[in-house]
């Protein structure tokens, strides 16, 4: 367990695992219909959070069983921050929130400028003091790089003191924008995907990928 506030470089973690690598394949398909596409996300994000919440600071608690008494663990306050980047990232709130049920929820709505591939902020419903909180970003598809920089930016400026992003996927462009953007800052800053695909496409899309994210979740065109 890490002494609060400690650095530790920053790191990608791609999960190997044969449910993940099912679960991904699944929603790669074309013909998967966007019911069974939000399921697949949110067991796939479960799966990666299991993963991703492997550090999350405990204290010793004692407590009285049925039996006898003992001493069990809790997370320490401030208890853990989820933040979905709007809208793809709310297909996978339900899958970390069962995960982590006393976890606060905030809304980050971000837009990718689709001929700059530049990102803007639209919606914040954050916290303006995050000083001492364990936040997840939660964003489908890390393409450029260029809005989870933006979004984890932010929340450095306003004191998180560890950031991790849980993607479904993500493309080595945008695994180097963020490797880059913080791999020699003293922050403690980690990125864990289902898989590094091949490249990006001129449009921005990951290939092979899996199209549109937020689409393919909620069926509407942005």
């Amino acid at each position: 367990m890490r002494p609060n506030g400690y650095p530790r470089p920053m790191r990608t973690l791609v999960i190997d695992h044969p449910l993940v690598a099912h679960k991904l394949g699944k929603l790669r398909k074309t013909d998967t219909s966007s019911a069974t596409f939000r399921l697949l996300a949110e067991e796939l994000v479960t799966l990666l959070a299991y993963e991703a919440t492997d550090d999350l600071e405990v204290q010793p608690v004692r407590i009285s069983t049925p039996v006898a008494d003992c001493t069990v663990v809790e997370l320490i306050d401030p208890k853990p921050l989820i933040v979905p980047i709007l809208r793809a990232g709310l297909g996978m709130l339900n899958g970390m929130v069962k995960l982590m049920p006393t976890a606060e929820v905030g809304f980050l709505g971000m837009v990718r400028d689709h001929d700059s591939l530049l990102a803007t902020t639209y919606a914040d419903r954050l916290p303006h003091d995050l000083s001492d909180r364990t936040v997840f970003v939660l964003d489908p598809m890390l393409a450029t790089g260029g809005t989870l920089v933006a979004a984890i930016d932010l929340m450095l400026e306003r004191g998180a003191r560890n950031i991790t992003a849980i993607c479904l996927l993500a493309a080595p462009e945008g695994v180097k924008m963020v490797e880059d953007a913080y791999g020699d800052r003293d922050v403690n800053v980690t990125v864990v995907t289902a898989a590094i695909d091949d490249h990006l496409n001129e449009k921005g899309y990951i290939v092979p990928g899996l199209g549109d994210a937020g689409d393919r979740l909620f069926g509407l065109a942005e």
